[in-house]
């Protein structure tokens, strides 16, 4: 992360966690409210998309739907399991843990993928390519106490998503 001329460390600036969850229920509502009409947008040169993931809960097996950060790998979506950059994993990413198979909606079409997290240098490569979005990605993973994990989403066999 590095450290300021005066010996502190220089850690990125993260808004306070109610900002950050108050605009996950805003970009999720815009997106109810318009029917998915807004909300989800295809990545563009070194700009993510967003795409509207639906996982089977863990314990409940209950479809539970969240909106995601991605950037496109051929036929592959690739997301990172964040959490707002806070400790702990998010549930989507537990609940794609104990179901790999779920559905995902992109601006323009939808369909059924099924997810693991990129390990090796197949993870290396990723991961660059999100820092080059995010000239900070690496301070930020650094306020986690754990590995954040690269998740790609790839289309059924067959069933390529639009």
């Amino acid at each position: 992360m590095g450290t300021m001329p005066d010996g502190r460390d220089k850690r990125p600036w993260l808004p306070p966690r109610w900002v950050v969850r108050l605009a996950w229920h805003v970009h999720r509502g815009l997106y109810r409210v318009t029917g998915g009409r807004v909300g989800l947008w295809r990545p563009k040169g070194n700009r993510y998309g967003t795409l509207r993931l639906t996982t089977t809960g863990r314990r409940t097996g209950a479809a539970r739907s969240v909106i995601l950060g991605y950037v496109q790998d051929g036929p592959r979506m690739v997301t990172l399991a964040m959490n707002g950059w806070a400790e702990g994993e998010p549930s989507w990413w537990l609940n794609l843990q104990a179901h790999p198979e779920a559905r995902v909606e992109l601006a323009g079409g939808s369909g059924p993928v099924t997810a693991h997290a990129a390990e090796g240098p197949e993870r290396e490569r990723l991961w660059a390519w999100w820092r080059q979005i995010d000239k900070n990605l690496d301070a930020y993973a650094a306020l986690r106490s754990t590995e954040t994990a690269v998740v790609v989403l790839e289309p059924l066999p067959g069933r390529a998503v639009p």
